[in-house]
Order: C-alpha cells, then structure tokens, then sequence
C-alpha cells in the first residue's frame, strides 16, 4: 500500500498529539471525591446527646431538606438582636443577632401555631417539661387524651421533647408554646396539633441562647421563600442568603 508524503506527516502529528494528551491525563491528579450523604457537620450537630437527663439519640438528617438545619443566615429586620421571629408560612424561626444576621432553625408548625399572631415574651423556661392535653383536646378525643388528663412526665415520648419556652401577653399565657419534638420527621411541615417544634438539638440551643422575657414576633403572613443558596460558612457556623408508634401528637 502506498502512502504520500503528506499522508504519513498528518499521520505522525495526529500520534504524536494523541501521545501527548494520554501523558498530560496521566500526570493530574484527581480532586477529592465528595463523600455521599449528608455534611459530616450537620451530622455531627443532630447527633446523639447522651448527656442529657434522658439520653437522645442521632437524628436522621439524610432526608431532611438542608434549609431547615439549623445555620447562621443574613437576615435584614428592624427587630433588636435577641428577638426571636417566628416566620410561620416559610417555616422558620430565626433569632435575631448582631450585624444584619440571624440563627435560623426549620420548624414544624401546628394548628396552635398558626392561630397566633403578634408580639409576646417567654415567661417561662423548662427542661425536660411535663405536657397536658388541653381541655378542647380530651373532650374532642376522650379515649385518647382522657387517661393523660392529669399530664405526661417528662422523658423521650414526651411530645414537648427536652426543653419547651412557653409564651405570654403580659401575664396572661397565650397557650403558645416553642418546644422539642417525638416527630423529627414533621420538621418543615404543617402538622395537625400543637404549637411550634423544632428539632430536639436545636430547642436546646436556642434554650441556652435566650433568657427570660425575651421578645418573640410571630408572623403569619410573610410571602414564600424561594431555595436559598448555601455561602461560605462564617465563625464555623454554615451561612445562607436569605406514623408515631402510639405516642401522643407531638404538641
């Protein structure tokens, strides 16, 4: 077979480019693989919590929408730091800080919770707190809530979970509760009872974070928030732009 000269020549280019390109591929050296499932950090934050007068265990995070994770978050209102805000319809509760920032915790919101709007303090602060049926909710449901008329000690099945800030209008209680859960899994849903439940880990922050008679806004009217976009994490906390197994309703 014969072959040209210029035929040969394209020929030894082509090789020597394909030569070329397998030896550069050879030599760079590939990127970190990213581990699947959820950031190791948040996993660490809805870990177990041993330590507490009723141990908790993990939360399982894989399913959880990342925006409801508790994280530090611009937030521009013209409320005092301190304030907690709670924005019902976008479920969120945010605690006002310093600088144009905010935490923000994913929240479950009950019928209770969106019967209340307005302005109101927390007089009251409890860890491990017992729970009471209302009086609507044992004679709507006698069978159920009749034999827990009297209350329900505290402990894991408690629906109120670890710690639980109460709500009042001067010295009149609202009824308005901000609370742990049984019910991780309701965390940024409307639910059919109780108040406003976060996730266990983050009733105990936000717990340690405000003391008494601390201002609390709640809102029911605020306009859908679109998916907001995860930024750089500041001062190690990550930032953003703006079935029950026969246990009681989580309240």
């Amino acid at each position: 077979m014969c072959v040209s000269r210029n035929s040969a020549g394209r020929l030894a280019q082509l090789f020597a480019l394909l030569l070329a390109t397998s030896t550069l591929a050879s030599c760079v050296t590939p990127g970190p693989v990213k581990p699947k499932g959820p950031d190791p950090y948040y996993v660490a934050m809805y870990g177990a919590l041993p330590n507490e007068k009723f141990p908790l265990d993990a939360i399982d995070i894989s399913k959880v929408n990342k925006r409801y994770l508790r994280q530090q978050v611009a937030y521009q209102t013209h409320e005092p730091p301190g304030t907690i805000v709670i924005d019902t319809r976008n479920r969120f509760l945010y605690l006002v800080q310093d600088g144009g920032m905010a935490m923000r915790y994913g929240i479950g919101v009950g019928k209770a919770g969106l019967e209340f709007e307005g302005e109101a303090r927390i007089a009251r602060k409890a860890e491990w707190p017992r729970w009471t049926p209302t009086q609507d909710m044992v004679a709507r449901e006698p069978e159920r809530y009749g034999p827990l008329a009297g209350g329900m000690e505290p402990g894991v099945r408690n629906p109120l979970g670890p710690r639980a800030l109460y709500l009042f209008q001067g010295n009149r209680d609202t009824l308005f509760r901000i609370h742990g859960t049984t019910e991780a899994w309701s965390i940024g849903t409307a639910v059919s009872s109780g108040c406003i439940r976060l996730f266990n880990p983050d009733i105990i922050d936000l717990y340690s974070r405000v003391p008494l008679d601390s201002r609390v806004v709640v809102l029911q009217a605020e306009p859908p928030m679109s998916e907001p976009a995860m930024s750089t994490p500041a001062a190690g906390v990550p930032m953003a732009s703006v079935g029950n197994g026969g246990l009681p309703p989580a309240y």
